[in-house]
């Protein structure tokens, strides 16, 4: 585990120095939350489909052993090879092992936030294998050394010039040439010499299926097709939430999945594999990493529903300004700070505190997860665990003592309104986080409570 120096705080306030960058990251994922909307109004049964799919879901991680097993049975019966992994550092163990065995010095893979979560790159780059990551926007961060800031636009962050000038520096274009169709084609070539010269592929899995042993992979490029149908090895590797019980149930994910991430009615490639072609391997990774640790949490079994389509990313008022880096983890967004404390408490602390909770994430969510409601949770676990900052933690003693006296609350009402009044400069100062961003209201000159008994029918 990456142990972190700077909170979510801290790394906002970094990505905050450049405001239009701010602006515009904050618009197109906003344009692209529109776009969903359009997409969900369009189909009367929208609602219904969510419900249909967070059921299905349920049923998968209420049999998740069962399911499990029927999915490796008749994985192996496919000619699959299929392997356990407790944790990261088994799943890296795992794939380092099987490229080893095969000489292999040089691999493609496809988008995987799992790969991304065990820190799968950089543990084969020190064991002298070169990863090529081959979707558009992982190549870009990949580039330019940086994590993916959003799990389906992994280079949002990233102005077109910017990567002009990554595709100068490293694929030889000419230099100040920012046209996304010209990078794009750029980027074409670049990767078909990568597909063709790989001797293994690595792809995530969007969707498995007990009942028959395939898994499913959507992308809009068709890398993960082309690198898996040219290599000789194929891994695909796999959180074990992904399971689903029958084929029939992907129609439901299917037509949920693309409308929430892009506002697409589906993905452009949604593709089957069941059985590796004639001579070459065909590699399966189940990965646990804590998911069964959130499962028997009961106030947070519900995330493991994600179908990781960013949603709650494209919706989420504090991620679309303050960027996915923020988030120091893998999986960004209100979901990630959901996910990231079950891995580690003490390093994602801070992250159930980086929401508003307005609720508008658990709106978007395809699947119904309570996202804000998790949240919350998360917040009480980890005050009571000792795992927020002394001044949090003694802040939030103290306003517990205040909402839970009705006297104290009142006097504490009348002293706050009578101070706001009488010394303003108490309030309206640089030492309120408050104050540095926004206009301080009038203080009130009668509480809630006071209106309401001078106001109320009788």
């Amino acid at each position: 585990m990456n142990r972190q120096t700077a909170d979510h705080a801290t790394l906002a306030d970094k990505f905050n120095e450049d405001e239009p960058r701010v602006d515009w990251h904050d618009q197109t994922l906003w344009w692209v939350r529109a776009k969903r909307d359009k997409m969900a109004w369009s189909i009367p049964e929208w609602e219904q489909l969510r419900e249909t799919a967070s059921a299905i879901k349920l049923n998968a991680l209420g049999n998740l052993h069962d399911y499990l097993v029927q999915f490796e049975q008749q994985a192996i019966q496919n000619g699959a090879i299929v392997h356990w992994a407790a944790d990261a550092e088994e799943h890296n163990q795992i794939v380092t092992g099987i490229l080893k065995k095969h000489g292999v010095r040089h691999l493609v893979k496809s988008k995987s936030m799992l790969t991304e979560e065990c820190h799968l790159n950089p543990h084969l780059m020190a064991n002298g294998i070169e990863v090529i990551d081959t979707d558009l926007g992982e190549r870009i961060v990949q580039l330019a050394k940086e994590p993916p800031s959003h799990i389906v636009l992994p280079c949002i962050h990233k102005k077109k010039e910017e990567i002009g000038e990554l595709f100068h520096e490293h694929l030889g274009t000419p230099a100040g040439n920012a046209d996304p169709q010209f990078l794009t084609a750029a980027a074409r070539q670049h990767l078909r010499k990568e597909f063709l010269q790989a001797k293994a592929a690595i792809t995530g899995v969007n969707f498995a299926v007990a009942e028959t042993g395939e898994m499913v992979v959507c992308t809009n490029e068709g890398n993960a097709d082309m690198g898996a149908h040219l290599a000789d090895v194929h891994i695909a590797c796999m959180g074990i939430e992904k399971i689903i019980p029958q084929r029939k149930h992907l129609g439901v994910f299917l037509r949920l999945l693309a409308r929430s991430a892009t506002g697409q009615p589906i993905t452009t490639y949604s593709s089957h594999f069941r059985q590796p072609r004639p001579g070459q391997e065909l590699h399966i990774v189940l990965v646990d990493n804590g998911r069964s640790r959130q499962l028997g949490r009961e106030d947070f079994r519900n995330s493991l529903k994600c179908i990781r389509c960013g949603a709650c990313m494209n919706t989420c008022p504090v991620y679309r300004r303050s960027g996915g880096h923020s988030y120091h983890t893998a999986v960004a967004g209100p979901i990630g700070a959901i996910l990231a404390p079950n891995l580690d408490m003490k390093d994602y602390a801070d992250l159930p505190f980086a929401s508003t909770l307005c609720g508008s994430c658990s709106n978007v969510c395809p699947v119904k997860i309570d996202i804000h409601q998790q949240l919350y949770k998360w917040r009480q676990v980890l005050v009571k665990e000792g795992y927020t900052t002394a001044a949090k933690t003694a802040s939030m003693k103290a306003m517990s003592g205040v909402l839970s006296t009705p006297a104290v609350y009142r006097t504490a009402g009348k002293m706050g309104r009578w101070v706001m009044r009488a010394f303003p400069g108490m309030v309206n100062n640089r030492l309120n986080p408050w104050y540095k961003q926004r206009e301080m209201p009038a203080p009130p000159k009668q509480s809630f409570s006071q209106w309401y008994e001078k106001n109320k029918k009788s």
